[in-house]
């Protein structure tokens, strides 16, 4: 169960509406590393969060909570930026940000750019939308709830760092002070939903936990490439060296170490297709007969 206030939950004020940003910040409601995504990702694990301690559905719920506040702000943001929008874009791509120009819109198509502003004003009637800033719908093709609290939380601290990345190029690319404060709130609330997840990695046992899940038991692996780094280089190229290819594991439960990558299977044979399948006749006769 859900309550209301008609309050968002900081302020979201723009001073020169900007239809370009807008369709920039499309990507930060409806793109892979967007709101959606977290606020689903974390409803999902929330509903499905088993065991006999409810603090991690607890912790999940208020902040899958607080992201649809998230979804509000900046889809307000949109529909402010839209507020004195032309119905086809006249405003010269060359203005905005030069990385951003030739990411969103001065090196794609104009039409392509005008496009998604009519999409604003055919669909929404210059409001926000769930997609992202291609207008591409949100398909929950990355909403990660595994059952498992450890695997979600590492899933969880991915999800806050793209989407903290993004919330930073946004930053970056926007003139509005308005816009800057939002983008600001939004960035440091990225900052501790990453330690929270973080904190609750840490809860569920931190490296003892892993490998993930901890409940199956290890001697049933072969361990003889449990911790072992699989270089694939040719022609005697070193692999590279790191905290992954020598000392502890970080579980500690065994030594990294490196071996050459080296096929150790057989050549895979499929035998002949069957009669009726759709195949050439050759690879039904012939391979019989080998």
């Amino acid at each position: 169960m859900y309550f209301l206030d008609k309050r968002l939950q900081y302020p979201v004020r723009v001073e020169t509406p900007d239809p370009l940003f807008a369709r920039q910040l499309q990507q930060a409601i409806g793109g892979v590393e967007g709101e959606i995504r977290v606020c689903l990702q974390y409803f999902f694990q929330a509903w499905g969060a088993r065991g006999p301690d409810t603090k991690y559905r607890d912790m999940l719920l208020h902040t899958a909570t607080e992201e649809i506040g998230h979804i509000e702000m900046l889809a307000t943001a949109v529909a402010m930026n839209l507020e004195d929008a032309p119905l086809t874009l006249q405003e010269s791509a060359a203005e905005a940000h030069p990385v951003i120009n030739a990411v969103m819109g001065g090196e794609r198509p104009r039409h392509v750019v005008e496009g998604m502003l009519q999409q604003h004003m055919l669909s929404s009637g210059l409001a926000a939308m769930p997609v992202n800033s291609d207008g591409i719908p949100f398909d929950c093709s990355h909403v990660y709830a595994s059952g498992n609290l450890a695997a979600d939380m590492y899933a969880n601290v991915t999800a806050e760092a793209t989407g903290r990345t993004l919330a930073v190029r946004l930053y970056n690319a926007a003139k509005d002070p308005g816009m800057k404060d939002m983008l600001a709130f939004l960035i440091a609330r990225d900052t501790m939903h990453q330690q929270q997840w973080l904190a609750a990695i840490e809860e569920l046992g931190g490296k003892a936990a892993l490998p993930i899940p901890d409940s199956f038991d290890q001697s049933m692996e072969n361990r003889e490439f449990s911790y072992t780094y699989m270089a694939s280089g040719i022609d005697g190229t070193p692999p590279p060296e790191g905290r992954f290819t020598s000392g502890p594991s970080l579980d500690g439960k065994g030594q990294f170490s490196v071996m050459q990558n080296q096929p150790m299977g057989q050549v895979p044979n499929l035998g002949p297709a069957r009669a009726g399948s759709g195949a050439q006749v050759t690879q039904i006769l012939k391979m019989s007969s080998l």
